[in-house]
């Protein structure tokens, strides 16, 4: 089995064009993971996810613990089998969603995370041990540390408790992950939209040593510039040997932005969210599909796109079936839009081979 490896193939200032191998297939970054939180990415079949050039998926921890449950999954072989993927699959820890979706939660230091499910207010306890646990046993390819996700506050003393929360849980994580070289496990940077804080967890983090390093606490109400201020006052910080992961964002300016500084791999349900409710994604801009003007314009959304006959539909059909509540839209857009992230990163990819990557930046961070 191919033991976990990332290298830098090519830097364009702080972006950077890199390699991640893993033992179910080599990854190119900068990436893009398509989220398939419940063991499916919405709308979705994995062939076509392939088709796209998707090379990585991630699911979400929380939900599997809820349902079907981890022991359901273990035993049908590991989630890769559950869900019929052979792609590298990463699991995040479930923090964010106790913070965001469970009806009640409250955090005690040592037991960790104490919540009731958001469907039917169920109890349960997340400890950083239990949510490696789960994660080994779903048999994901990249582990996330347990971590606290606080909401957005200027609130220092708030930010700083929940810092140190999340150091002394990645300490944890890492002591019952193990040792597995067939795995990797990512150590979470927090410290909200203050500097000291994020590079005070920087340095404990790697002071634990960790396959990769994500920058959490993002995504959660700050303005893009305040995301962009806080990755530049860490791109400098983290280690160039070990791949940055920006969690839960964005959309296709926010990855651009924050490859510019140096973040190699990304997530985001705003692809397959926004393509079910009609909102497509495309190198001329935002198409909400589902507008009256589109309803005599028999042009394809993108005319240039050859992948999976997605240039076969008009504008006019995929406004009928919006307007009309068929599925079929729900899954035509959804593919549309992870092609067309996919298409993004790969021309991210090559403008960084090619040296070309700020003039890139410049002619697509505000049209897109």
């Amino acid at each position: 089995m191919k033991k976990f490896e990332f290298k830098v193939l090519k830097k364009n200032k702080f972006a950077r064009r890199g390699l991640i191998e893993t033992h179910r297939g080599k990854i190119e970054t900068p990436v893009f993971m398509p989220v398939g939180t419940q063991a499916t990415v919405k709308a979705c079949t994995i062939d076509d996810i392939k088709k796209t050039g998707s090379q990585i998926i991630l699911s979400n921890t929380y939900h599997l613990m809820i349902r079907p449950g981890v022991k359901r999954i273990e035993d049908a072989g590991g989630l890769h089998k559950f869900m019929n993927c052979d792609l590298p699959i990463l699991t995040d820890s479930g923090g964010f969603q106790v913070m965001s979706l469970s009806k009640l939660n409250k955090i005690d230091k040592e037991k960790g995370a104490i919540f009731n499910s958001h469907i039917d207010g169920k109890k349960f306890y997340l400890s950083p041990e239990e949510s490696i646990k789960i994660q080994l046993g779903l048999n994901s390819d990249i582990v996330m540390v347990m971590d606290e996700c606080p909401k957005k506050t200027n609130d220092y003393q708030t930010i700083d408790k929940s810092m140190n929360l999340s150091l002394y849980w990645a300490e944890r994580s890492k002591k019952a992950f193990g040792y597995n070289p067939h795995k990797a496990l990512f150590g979470i940077v927090q410290g909200g939209l203050f500097k000291d804080l994020r590079q005070k967890s920087l340095k404990g983090l790697l002071e634990i040593g960790f396959d990769g390093y994500a920058l959490g606490g993002l995504a959660v109400g700050e303005t893009q510039d305040e995301m962009f201020t806080v990755l530049d006052d860490i791109k400098e910080h983290l280690p160039d040997d070990k791949p940055h992961y920006l969690m839960g964002v964005g959309t296709p300016n926010d990855i651009l932005g924050a490859v510019k500084r140096g973040v190699d791999m990304f997530d985001c349900v705003l692809p397959t969210r926004s393509g079910r409710t009609g909102l497509a994604f495309t190198w001329q801009g935002r198409v909400n599909i589902k507008n009256n003007k589109y309803q005599n314009d028999n042009t394809p959304l993108d005319p240039e796109c050859k992948n999976l006959n997605l240039n076969k539909y008009s504008k006019n059909y995929l406004n009928h079936l919006f307007n009309t509540n068929e599925i079929l839209g729900s899954m035509l857009l959804t593919l549309h839009n992870i092609n067309f992230y996919q298409e993004l990163m790969r021309s991210i990819r090559e403008n960084i081979q090619n040296d070309t990557f700020d003039t890139f930046h410049d002619k697509y961070i505000d049209k897109l």
